[in-house]
């Protein structure tokens, strides 16, 4: 059977269990074991104050985390975002899905027509996600679950649609990987429809959420439900509120304004403080929508039978973009192969767990497909999520897993400063693999979790050990590689380089500065906030 057969296969018995599906929650005797997933677009690591930020104040990710544990080695699959949700979507790292990138970057010789002057031209990569997968929503909807999703696709157009992928009810996902129309209606959303002036997108998905949620508990109470609920923040343009912002500016000013905010490393800046006051009142407004949607579980009685995930995308953006955070002590940020551009919130809240627990088990975004059908009770695909682990054992109280490595491909170009590498976590060490030249980047992460110093010279046979299991990984899967640019410049490189380095970090500096006056004021309403006669 290939796999489109295997596939309609799968949707002809989907029908045929959603069918059954209350007489299968009955015949148990049990609440329905919902499910809310909540991801947020560009979330650094400690973006949260549980995380460990003293500037960003998120009370209600809090809850999540008093309530379950947290995760403090967890993982996106990929540092840019469309790779890492096709990730959760399969349970199969980036390299074999295919998406290796955020869909609609420039890869081989139209790299080089946007201007760009590098060494490599970057690999080819799906634009979307194959109808051949099974999903985990099309799974869940085998076992008899309602799919809903609000918010942020972003990895595929029409054909490869959430509709598409196993959602019976979509919201606000389509191709785009920002919100188009910024933070406050109108939105210029496709899926979408306007609120009243003024309004946030961030409270609207998660208002329509907690209206999916009651409808389904009032009128289809036996039957479970999934909410994926994927904030579009906090994902440029960064936009907030005047009295955010001012709550925030105050903030950094009884904390002490540092005399500067940036500082280069390797190919551009990077944030060094979390300071931003736009940005954190970007993410106070994804926080309270959180609590919207936790206060009606609250209020249905829902608690004690949802399962509650919450994680990030991809690192936060210390560089490229808008510069928003900093993910320090960890190097780098979105798009980078270092710790701050893979490590991401990974908060897991579980009925019956133990309550405001950690673990320090390395685990990434592939690891929900497999818990969530293992919490559900319904059948594992191993030969689908094929890079994923269950996380239940450590939610029920095991402090490990069975020993496995973790992968990452990423065979381009970041607008963040990313450069076209491949990565391996074997226990306490990593190995960054750069295409450019062939070099490798050691590191043990128990010592030295900042990646400050490689050990290539101290342990030059895991260097060896760990190439090679890597090079046989990546032939494995079919990993896609960037090849040479024959019109490559170098002089040509290193002047682009230059400006990018100085320019930006110049601009950067003054845009920082601007943000803290007392009489900032960036448009006439507050990016849409404030309705303008």
């Amino acid at each position: 059977m290939n796999k489109k057969n295997k596939k309609n296969k799968t949707k002809w018995a989907t029908l045929f269990l959603c069918s059954l599906s209350p007489w299968i929650a009955l015949s148990a005797k049990e609440k329905p074991k919902n499910v809310l997933f909540i991801l947020v677009d560009d979330y650094g690591w400690n973006d949260t104050s549980c995380g460990g930020s003293s500037y960003y104040e998120t009370p209600n990710i809090d809850r999540i985390a008093q309530q379950g544990m947290m995760f403090t080695q967890g993982y996106a699959a990929c540092q840019v975002s469309s790779p890492s949700r096709a990730s959760i979507m399969t349970g199969k790292f980036t390299a074999r899905h295919g998406i290796t990138n955020w869909i609609g970057e420039a890869s081989g010789e139209e790299w080089r027509k946007m201007g760009r002057h590098s060494k490599l031209l970057p690999a080819s990569y799906n634009w979307s996600l194959s109808l051949d997968e099974l999903t985990l929503p099309e799974a869940l909807r085998e076992g008899g679950y309602k799919t809903f999703m609000a918010g942020k696709w972003h990895i595929g157009d029409v054909g490869s649609s959430p509709e598409d992928h196993g959602f019976d009810i979509n919201i606000g996902g389509y191709k785009a990987g920002s919100p188009m129309g910024g933070y406050f209606s109108p939105y210029n959303n496709p899926k979408l429809k306007d609120g009243p002036a003024g309004e946030n997108l961030s409270m609207r998905l998660a208002e329509e959420t907690s209206r999916f949620i009651e409808d389904q508990t009032k009128h289809h109470k036996n039957q479970p439900f999934f909410a994926y609920l994927s904030f579009y923040a906090v994902h440029g343009p960064i936009q907030t509120t005047e009295e955010n912002w001012r709550y925030f500016r105050d903030k950094v000013d009884s904390m002490g304004i540092a005399s500067s905010g940036f500082k280069v490393d390797r190919t551009l800046p990077v944030r060094q403080r979390q300071d931003n006051p736009i940005y954190a009142g970007l993410i106070k407004q994804m926080d309270d929508a959180v609590g919207v949607v936790l206060d009606k579980l609250e209020e249905l009685g829902l608690m004690e039978n949802t399962l509650i995930i919450l994680t990030g995308d991809n690192g936060g953006v210390s560089s490229g973009d808008n510069y928003s955070t900093s993910c320090l002590p960890l190097r780098g940020g979105k798009g980078r192969q270092w710790e701050g551009g893979l490590r991401v919130p990974y908060i897991i809240q579980a009925p019956g767990m133990a309550k405001g627990t950690t673990s320090a088990v390395p685990v990434i975004g592939t690891d929900f497909y497999p818990t969530i059908l293992e919490y559900a009770g319904l059948p594992l695909h191993p030969e689908q999520h094929q890079d994923g682990q269950s996380l239940m054992p450590l939610l029920k109280g095991e402090t490990s897993l069975p020993a496995r490595s973790l992968y990452w491909h990423y065979p381009h170009y970041g607008n963040q400063g990313g450069e076209p590498s491949s990565v391996i976590r074997d226990g306490d060490w990593k190995l960054i693999h750069y295409y450019e030249d062939g070099r490798n980047e050691l590191y043990n992460l128990s010592i030295d979790p900042t990646e400050s110093e490689p050990l290539n010279a101290q342990y030059p046979e895991k260097v060896s050990f760990l190439s090679k299991k890597l090079s046989v990984w990546l032939t494995e899967v079919g990993a896609r590689i960037p090849q040479a640019d024959p019109e490559y410049d170098p002089q040509k490189e290193a002047a682009y380089k230059l400006k990018q380095q100085t320019e930006t970090l110049n601009r950067l500096e003054e845009a920082r500065k601007r943000q803290f006056s007392e009489d900032f004021q960036p448009n006439k309403d507050w990016w849409g906030s404030q309705t303008v006669d």
